[in-house]
């Protein structure tokens, strides 16, 4: 069994700031940093660290040829990522607030030149039962899914960003939602910030029924329904300084432990430490912890 991740790949700029830029506002930055990122890149270099082999598949330009290094220093096989003489890489730019609250505006660059060739190249590689973790930030997610349905694959999805790309595509053939209370909210078309976890996985659900849902609720922890079960778990309290990879670290351990055997409870716990760990650091990939920095991991 072999887990892919088709992901984006970006180049992160973040801003250091004491609150979010309003309307009409021009403010100072305390500092500029340049970091590897993308929601793909993030989950494949927590997969690596967590130590599971994974592939990943995507498009960089020839600015981002370092990030290939950076998968490779994780763990992560970049092999099917492809280098764009006539594109630049993705990038991201990031303010980071004095609470480690951040928000990101996106530029898809090369993430936006997937398209069915290389999809078909990259897949001939895979088959039944193989894992498949996709995320939105790539061009082609509908031909993704279709692909790795046909195949038989696992398909785990991360619906972000949520824009009308997602209602185009049959979300029926998603086997595993990872996603938080926005995009549960906006995915069910309940209202954003009032509704419980209860009624945002309720509604999940009701609506994919053959799926399995692992919701992440910042602070509050996270939820995950699978096999006929409902779990709840804290996060682990510690002072954040930077959460922008949070949900991908948690993204790369809980499919780590998933992918052992482990079970979901086992899963969420050990995915939780490696968050916390993750929003104690500065920084997208360079935050993510390694296996052997989780507390109660069981090193094998």
């Amino acid at each position: 069994m072999k887990i892919l991740n088709f992901g984006s790949l970006n180049i992160d700029y973040v801003y250091r700031v004491d609150h979010f830029v309003r309307k009409g506002e021009t403010i100072s930055s305390r500092s500029l940093q340049v970091f590897s990122g993308g929601k793909g890149l993030n989950q494949s270099i927590a997969l690596g660290r967590a130590g599971v082999p994974v592939f990943h598949a995507g498009c960089i330009g020839e600015d981002g040829r370092f990030l290939l290094e950076q998968l490779k220093e994780a763990g992560a096989e970049p092999r099917y990522v492809s280098v764009l003489s006539d594109m630049r890489t993705g990038n991201a730019i990031i303010q980071n607030d004095s609470s480690g609250d951040n928000c990101i505006i996106l530029y898809g660059g090369a993430n936006r030149a997937v398209g069915k060739q290389q999809i078909d190249l990259v897949l001939k590689d895979f088959s039944k039962g193989d894992w498949l973790l996709l995320q939105n930030e790539t061009s082609c997610l509908n031909e993704l899914i279709e692909a790795g349905h046909e195949k038989g694959m696992v398909i785990v999805l991360n619906p972000s960003p949520m824009d009308e790309v997602i209602r185009t595509v049959n979300l029926q053939h998603v086997d595993w939602f990872l996603l938080n209370e926005i995009e549960a909210a906006q995915l069910t078309g309940l209202p954003e910030n009032q509704c419980g976890k209860e009624l945002l996985i309720q509604a999940l659900q009701q609506e994919f029924p053959s799926s399995k849902i692992l919701l992440t609720l910042g602070e509050e922890g996270s939820c995950c329904a699978a096999d006929g079960q409902v779990l709840n778990q804290p996060a682990y309290p510690v002072k954040a300084v930077d959460t922008t990879a949070a949900g991908d670290t948690f993204t790369g351990y809980f499919l780590s432990e998933v992918l052992r055997g482990g079970s979901v409870k086992y899963a969420l716990d050990i995915a939780s430490q490696a968050a916390a760990i993750a929003v104690s650091r500065r920084g997208a990939a360079p935050s993510i912890p390694w296996r052997d920095e989780i507390p109660g991991i069981k090193l094998i």
